[in-house]
């Protein structure tokens, strides 16, 4: 069974990545393209889309689709992942899914009430490197984890109508890539943190973050440091730190990035590193896995709920650069 999807948007993200994933899966089609601006034509050209819809609406009422791909403004995911859902279209969104809570809530319960897959767009979690790693902590090599460390920044410049710089569509760092490091913390560690604390530089004329660092504590005393950034070189890594050893993950959210692999490095006690390189795809690991949910009927192995938990970390980490003091994840 091959999933047919929709593209809502003409978002560089689609173009560069997952329209190429989608074609290089076993299982799903790229059968059509929407945009309210005027660009779904053409684009539908460029990409060589058989169908395009000048308009979402028009798109969700489109038969011949069975899911769509949202890679909008963060503060379009809820509308456009509900109104989907409710034309029993699954939801495969983009991240953040949403910049608060309650939103992330909500479009969960209507995905579910309505009977279709939802699934937010974290795709280096489907690189093997990662169970990797998970692999290479559960075997006690590096010992007991006590510390991780992770880092995901670029060089964004003075590009003022960047959308990642505007306040009232969800930009900033750490919604944009600082995301990818709260995500990678919780997952490696295998558990929710209890508390955070982030600083940052926010700028007054802009009103987001252009960097931010914080803290995340655990609850068997294991603390997570990340910190993320416009205003760096691109730099994505991760650290883990044991007692008898750590694990370094060089290319840890795109290792797909020219000059990047797939590749862990394990040091142990002595200063000895191991290096092992594992391949993966993962653009196309993660829309074959959301297609085969869809298949199969059942949650992705990325659940909605492990999205709203993510999005508790997102959004404590926020008021925590806010008041300048640790604040509770609830």
């Amino acid at each position: 069974m091959t999933i047919r999807f929709g593209i809502m948007g003409t978002a560089n993200i689609a173009r560069k990545a997952l329209i190429p994933a989608m074609r290089r899966s076993k299982n799903v089609q790229v059968v059509s393209v929407a945009s309210g601006s005027g660009k779904a034509k053409a684009f539908s050209e460029e990409m060589e889309i058989g169908s395009y819809h000048d308009s979402y609406e028009a798109m969700l009422e489109d038969e011949t689709i069975d899911a769509v791909y949202i890679p909008l403004p963060n503060t379009l995911h809820k509308k456009w992942t509900i109104e989907a859902a409710r034309k029993g279209k699954h939801v495969l969104c983009e991240k953040p899914a949403a910049i608060t809570v309650e939103d992330a809530e909500e479009m969960v319960q209507v995905c579910e009430e309505n009977g279709v897959c939802f699934m937010e767009a974290f795709m280096y979690q489907f690189h093997p490197q990662h169970n990797k790693v998970r692999d290479v902590i559960a075997s006690g090599e590096i010992g007991e984890v006590k510390h991780m460390r992770s880092t995901f920044s670029f060089y964004l410049g003075d590009r003022p109508e960047n959308i990642r710089l505007n306040k009232e569509l969800g930009g900033g760092s750490i919604w944009d890539v600082g995301c990818y490091c709260i995500h990678s913390s919780r997952l490696i560690l295998g558990s929710e943190p209890m508390r955070v604390f982030a600083e940052g530089n926010v700028p007054a004329n802009l009103g987001v973050d252009l960097s931010a660092n914080g803290i995340l504590t655990f609850p068997n005393g294991v603390t997570a440091s990340f910190d993320c950034s416009f205003e760096r070189q691109m730099n994505n890594v991760y650290e883990v730190f044991g007692t008898k050893g750590s694990i370094k993950v060089p290319f840890a959210y795109r290792p797909d990035a020219p000059n990047a692999e797939g590749l862990i490095e394990v040091m142990d006690s002595s200063g000895e590193i191991r290096h092992e390189r594992i391949d993966g795809d993962q653009y196309t690991l993660m829309v074959e896995h959301f297609a085969d949910s869809v298949k199969n009927c059942k949650s992705p192995s990325y659940s909605g709920e492990l999205t709203v938990n993510n999005l508790k970390v997102i959004e404590a980490s926020y008021a925590s650069l806010e008041k300048r003091s640790p604040v509770a994840i609830s």
